[in-house]
């Protein structure tokens, strides 16, 4: 079984990643990195000459092939489940855990992704505020549906996320 994290951007879904694939042993895959890798181009920059139609596109292909895998950590982009598709293959064969952050941590973790050069590309073409609380409200809903469950990460640091997530997910087992 995959544990599969979701959520929207900047909530902690790759630095989460990394921390339970090391503390479980399992490889961790970012489909983001893996979409820039196939496109030989970053998000921002296909997303500008191809659009999002096209990358949700190869988002869809990477997510089938990637869910057929087995034991993977799989940190999704923050609109794989506005895909009914994405979610049934990624429902299929893992544990889907929505990781939630308010507007607020969400601004101040892109500002600070931002002055390290981590550029992310608009959903809207509106102002970073706005658009995280439209884009919120609008997927809060795919979110919330799809997963088997949900982390708040504004007050818990990265460790923290990955040690509830390992509880919770023993507990679900009946390993704890």
């Amino acid at each position: 079984m995959n544990i599969v994290l979701t959520g929207y951007r900047c909530s902690g879904k790759t630095t989460v990643g990394k921390i339970l694939a090391g503390n479980l042993g399992r490889r961790l895959v970012d489909t983001d990195r893996m979409i820039e890798k196939r496109v030989g181009n970053s998000i921002e920059g296909f997303v500008s000459v191809n659009g999002w139609e096209k990358f949700r596109e190869i988002e869809r292909e990477i997510v089938a092939d990637i869910s057929s895998k087995d034991n993977m950590i799989i940190s999704t982009g923050g609109g794989v489940v506005t895909e009914p598709e994405n979610v049934t293959n990624l429902r299929r064969n893992g544990w889907v855990v929505w990781l939630h952050a308010a507007p607020q941590t969400i601004m101040d973790r892109m500002k600070k992704d931002e002055r390290a050069g981590g550029a992310r590309p608009s959903l809207t073409g509106r102002g970073a505020c706005s658009e995280i609380e439209e884009v919120l409200n609008e997927r809060n809903k795919w979110y919330a549906g799809s997963c088997d469950h949900r982390l708040s990460t504004d007050d818990v640091s990265p460790f923290e996320a990955a040690e509830a997530i390992t509880r919770k997910l023993r507990a679900e087992l009946g390993e704890g």
